[in-house]
């Protein structure tokens, strides 16, 4: 088991290339975290579509995945906007996500094959070559890797497919935390605590340090958007 340290730099991981809707989604929802487009701003399908060199259907699917994240809205007349953000118009996911993936810890900690145990370790050693390299791109692919083993883990497919259908919906605001300086590291100390409950059998810690790093998530979106609005404002 790690002692807590994070991993000497390696070589980077393969990751499989994002899908086109991905890839649009990821580029407006940074474009709306960030304040370069702001509140009411029309998000065109035509016009986006050839932004992005794509067809429109990646289009609709990004605009409805930004939707369901609370980074857009439809309005009558106009078709997708960019939402107003607030703190309350994240609360319900970020909650959401934080309570169902501290059951899936606590469940993996009593079920997890040794199989996926040791998978658990293998990518929780990824990730932290990932912090030395610094790439949060890698990173937030590898997290969502790491997490989707401890769904699996919790041997229960409902609470996976409730899960990983939240985690859809999250992508785009989990990606943008780690921004956040000194987000990479934090974010391999808190999964240690949670790989070293499950690696236990501890189902009880593993659920409480799964809260533990949600919590650090939602601090991280916060500071990170905060700062890109101060700094839209500030132009």
């Amino acid at each position: 088991m790690m002692d807590g340290a994070v991993p000497k730099a390696a070589s980077s991981r393969k990751v499989t290339p994002l899908r086109r809707a991905d890839r649009v989604r990821d580029a407006l929802a940074d474009d709306i975290i960030a304040g370069r487009l702001r509140a009411g701003s029309r998000l065109d399908e035509t016009l986006l579509a050839k932004r992005f060199a794509v067809s429109r259907t990646p289009v609709r699917e990004a605009l409805r995945e930004l939707a369901a994240s609370g980074l857009a809205e439809s309005r009558a007349h106009l078709g997708a906007v960019v939402a107003t953000m607030t703190e309350a118009r994240f609360n319900d996911i970020f909650e959401a996500v934080a309570e169902l993936e501290a059951v899936c810890a606590r469940l993996s900690a009593l079920k997890m094959s040794a199989a996926e145990r040791y998978r658990l370790e293998e990518l929780h050693r990824q990730c932290g070559r990932l912090v030395q390299s610094g790439d949060a791109e890698l990173y937030h692919a590898a997290n969502a890797e790491f997490h989707a083993a401890i769904r699996q883990g919790s041997q229960n497919a409902v609470l996976q497919e409730m899960v990983g259908m939240l985690r859809r919906r999250f992508a785009p605001l989990s990606r943008s935390q780690f921004r956040s300086a000194g987000r990479l590291a934090a974010s391999y100390g808190e999964h240690d605590q949670v790989v070293r409950a499950i690696l236990r059998g501890d189902g009880e810690q593993a659920f409480n340090a799964m809260r533990r790093h949600h919590s650090g998530v939602r601090r991280s979106f916060a500071e990170y958007a905060a700062a890109q609005m101060a700094g839209q404002a500030a132009e």
